[in-house]
């Protein structure tokens, strides 16, 4: 097992230099970096080197196998594919839609503004957002146009003499997430006259928690610079950190437990519609009609959407088998997680090209990954990389058999994702991602490069050319062009590339897959990081110096990752929606490790809970 980065400084390595093997993986390593005024660790596992048939030393990953066996997958029953349940389902929404339009215009009900937000706040954790967007559009116009004011707030009804902290918080987090123009400065009136939050001391009232929960929710929809926000994140943690202890309703336990942990970032739509399915039905249905009508909706159309999820499931399993990539036996075999990482979002049936087209992209990613960061070898990875961006497959004469199957599968599979675009867009996309694919691929022979050379670059040179090579831009555009939105050239530039948009997705992505995989990356001999390259940018800091300071870039770039999402442009909506939940499943799967390399214990049980277990009915 290999020592920590900073344990031992690189001269105790010495007998490196001297290892015919390793010599042979890297011949200039070990005189490049000991000119580094940094202490990292090279010490390669010697399990991780292998030796071909062809006698080539090559590293491996030591990767866990496929965890999806396509037996298993194809036995699925998809128990919720029958029509009556359709039926059943459009009955509930237009009985839901008519309680919606049924709320009166001038209501004195004492609360009705914060049950009109409610309502939409409960459509849209449950999961059944979709079937109801003229309402939640009525909903909020209401609000915003009738009653909001940037400076006050809002009180829970109209006639609500003085602005309520709960209201208010649920109004401007609901709001801003639908691109209405609201200010964090509303929430500044919250505070007292010496900078502090009023709250009540009583930790144990559910309502004043609720307020306080629904505080906390708002001041995770942070732009860059509002530190009413960042106070308000802060104070709120504290505050529902130390009261779950003293709080006897289990279900508000559970809330509150579930938001802490999963915020705004790393919560995808299926994960808090499967959890807030549970909370919600030991908490309001015997409140009204409404309540027990949404919750068989939202427990119904989970599971419909689930036979679907498993049907899409099984033709991508197919496609894997037939493919021949099962083969790559160095390479992750991490399809079904793909898939997960789209699903997780992306929830309307219709889309079935966009979930498995990414699931695709994605495994092509990940194939080619594992080719240059381990197991090619420098001179391969040249011809290779010649090849791809002339995609000749002829070019590939006397390349192993590895690269020319991956070549064909990823050939293939980039034409049909663009005879796919095409349907939608009117032309043909193929040469525009042949381009983006052909800036990544280079990308990646760099770092092969500077791991061949031993070069450790500054933080600024790796991030970016390490944006690039984080395969975010190329996952994601082949699979936006196929949803049913036409963009111009226009408006692809502003969420596809030199967009601040998308380099945004790349940065996080390369930001928190670097903070959570330089460890085992390291292990196999690939110093480069960012936090290696931070280190030689700050000579004496040390492993935890780098990543409290990266930890904090990726908050900031997520802020303005957040503004430029929610900022009103020529963008379709639905593709901005569908590229930014593919970032926030990301930040799922990287939320405690590496969830891709590593997805035998909390990837496997989140794809368990929402894509292979109906809920109960």
């Amino acid at each position: 097992m290999s020592m920590p980065c900073n344990t031992l400084p690189l001269h105790k390595f010495s007998s490196i230099h001297h290892n015919p093997t390793l010599t042979k993986l890297y011949p200039s390593r070990h005189r490049s970096l000991a000119q580094l005024p940094i202490n990292i660790n090279i010490n390669i596992n010697m399990a991780l080197i292998t030796t071909d048939e062809q006698g080539i030393t090559r590293r491996i990953g030591n990767h866990h196998p496929n965890l999806w066996d396509d037996d298993f997958l194809q036995s699925l029953p998809r128990s919720y594919d029958a029509p009556c349940y359709g039926e059943r389902a459009e009955k509930l929404i237009k009985e839901i839609k008519g309680m919606f339009n049924a709320l009166p215009l001038h209501s004195s009900s004492a609360d009705d503004l914060y049950k009109r937000l409610s309502m939409v706040d409960d459509v849209e954790r449950l999961g059944i957002y979709r079937h109801f967007q003229t309402e939640i559009k009525a909903a909020l116009d209401y609000v915003y146009s009738r009653y909001w004011d940037d400076m006050n707030g809002i009180g829970c009804g109209r006639e609500s003499p003085c602005t309520d902290l709960n209201t208010t918080a649920l109004g401007f987090r609901i709001l801003r997430l639908h691109r209405y123009g609201v200010s964090s400065g509303v929430l500044q009136q919250f505070k007292s006259k010496d900078g502090q939050f009023l709250y009540s001391n009583n930790q144990s009232n559910e309502k004043d928690l609720r307020s306080i929960l629904n505080f906390f929710r708002a001041s995770l929809i942070a732009f860059s610079k509002e530190q009413v926000l960042d106070h308000a994140k802060s104070f709120s943690t504290t505050y529902l950190k130390q009261a779950l202890p003293n709080i006897n309703n289990t279900n508000l336990s559970k809330e509150i437990k579930f938001n802490l942990e999963y915020g705004w970032h790393t919560n995808v739509p299926r994960l808090e519609a499967r959890t807030y399915i549970d909370i919600y039905g030991d908490v309001k249905t015997s409140n009204s009609i409404f309540n027990s009508k949404l919750l068989e909706l939202a427990k119904l159309d989970f599971n419909m959407i689930q036979s679907i999820q498993q049907r899409e499931l099984q033709i991508l399993s197919r496609w894997w088998t037939e493919s021949g990539l099962g083969k790559l036996e160095f390479a992750r075999h991490r399809h079904v997680e793909f898939y997960f990482w789209a699903a997780g979002g992306c929830i309307e049936p219709k889309y079935s090209t966009f979930r498995i087209g990414f699931a695709k992209m994605a495994t092509f990613v990940t194939c080619l990954d594992d080719i240059y960061d381990t197991y090619g070898t420098l001179d391969e990875l040249k011809v290779f990389t010649e090849a791809i961006k002339r995609w000749d497959f002829a070019s590939l004469e006397g390349l192993p058999e590895f690269m020319k199957l991956t070549f064909k599968v990823f050939d293939e599979g980039l034409r049909d994702m663009a005879r796919e675009a095409e349907k939608t867009q009117g032309r043909d996309t193929l040469d525009y991602a042949h381009k983006a694919w052909e800036v990544y691929i280079d990308a990646y022979f760099q770092e092969a490069k500077w791991l061949a050379m031993g070069y450790m670059p500054s933080l600024k040179e790796y991030l970016e050319n390490g944006k690039v090579s984080s395969g975010a831009r190329v996952v994601t555009l082949q699979p936006i062009l196929s949803l049913d939105v036409p963009l111009s050239s226009d408006v692809i530039k502003e969420i596809d590339y030199p967009s601040r948009f998308d380099e945004l997705l790349c940065l996080t992505l390369r930001l928190r897959g670097d903070t959570k995989t330089f460890k085992a990356e390291a292990d196999r001999g690939e110093v480069v990081s960012c936090i290696t390259c931070y280190m030689k940018d700050h000579p004496g800091s040390i492993e935890e110096d780098a990543l409290e300071y990266l930890n904090s870039l990726i908050d900031e770039n997520l802020k303005e990752l957040n503004w430029e999402y929610l900022k009103p442009d020529s963008v379709p909506i639905i593709s901005k929606d569908h590229a930014y939940v593919l970032s926030k499943g990301l930040q799922l799967l990287y939320k405690e490790r590496d969830g891709f390399s590593d997805s035998g214990i909390d990837t496997k049980n989140l794809i368990t809970k929402t894509m292979i277990e109906p809920v109960p009915m």
